[in-house]
């Protein structure tokens, strides 16, 4: 696997492989690369060059004390792309990730991208204020922090049910997509990932999706119990200027693992509609 090093002294550890036009995958918290394993293989089995990174102190890029805030993450990989001389890449972002996405576009440019995709991805703003009031009461990301600090391992292993919507009747769980969630979320390290919350609860990326020029395809399930879509999906794709919407009925926040077919099929065809 192979690294790189940031602009702050930081090694990146990411996934370059195969060969033709390019897609960069952002994943969300507290994962790693690996949670882009189906599309990761989808898509280098016809033709496209996939690239996919361990966001700082997540998987096996370093885990830093400090650092761990959105401007660092953006720059993080905007650095990574300039690092690979990426060119008309589609940036596909999960979650956090969508913000991260959104946020490196509107620090280093839309030069290099040909599209985007916020899949399930938390912009504009996940935290409930006076002014968003769709948002998540500050509560629960207190909760978050306090399941993270006192027995992450036991959080990450819960926090699958409700991730996967394995949690709704007759669901069919998978105890191999859970494993993989809490093998990640314990790879990292704890205090970029107790940090991290703040930025993908307090963020707020509006400026950034209005900063977004390029075709974009957002993608949410309208049963994301995560990341609900009334105060993401929907609203994002309003904002971003040249955004399609695609609402996955009963689609669980973690709907491209759990039904990567679909979302596979999507994104190629978006892909192919920029140009790619």
């Amino acid at each position: 696997m192979p690294t790189f090093t940031t602009s702050d002294g930081t090694t990146i550890h990411y996934k370059d492989q195969g060969e033709g036009p390019t897609l960069l995958f952002s994943h969300g918290w507290p994962l790693a690369s690996e949670a882009w394993d189906a599309q990761l293989l989808f898509f280098g089995q016809r033709g496209y060059r996939v690239i996919a990174h361990d966001r700082r102190s997540h998987g096996r890029s370093d885990h830093t004390w400090d650092g761990n805030v959105m401007d660092r993450y953006a720059d993080d990989l905007g650095e990574l792309m300039a690092h690979l001389d990426l060119q008309k890449v589609v940036m596909v972002g999960h979650s956090t990730g969508g913000g991260e996405v959104a946020h490196t576009i509107a620090r280093h440019g839309n030069e290099r991208v040909a599209g985007a995709v916020l899949v399930s991805a938390v912009p504009p703003l996940m935290l409930q204020t006076a002014d968003n009031p769709k948002g998540t009461p500050k509560q629960v990301f207190d909760d978050i922090r306090a399941g993270v600090a006192s027995d992450r391992s036991q959080f990450y292993l819960d926090l699958t049910m409700p991730f996967y919507g394995f949690n709704r009747e007759g669901a069919t769980v998978s105890e191999g997509l859970r494993q993989s969630f809490w093998l990640m979320g314990m790879q990292g390290g704890i205090k970029g990932q107790y940090d991290c919350i703040a930025e993908f609860s307090e963020v707020d990326y509006t400026d950034d999706l209005k900063a977004i020029t390029v075709p974009t395809l957002v993608v949410h399930g309208d049963d994301d119990q995560i990341v609900p879509i009334d105060a993401s999906g929907r609203m994002s794709a309003e904002i971003v200027r040249n955004a399609e919407l695609k609402v996955y009925e009963g689609a669980s926040h973690g709907h491209a693992q759990v039904q990567p077919d679909r979302f596979n099929a999507d994104l190629l065809a978006f892909v192919q509609k920029v140009g790619l």
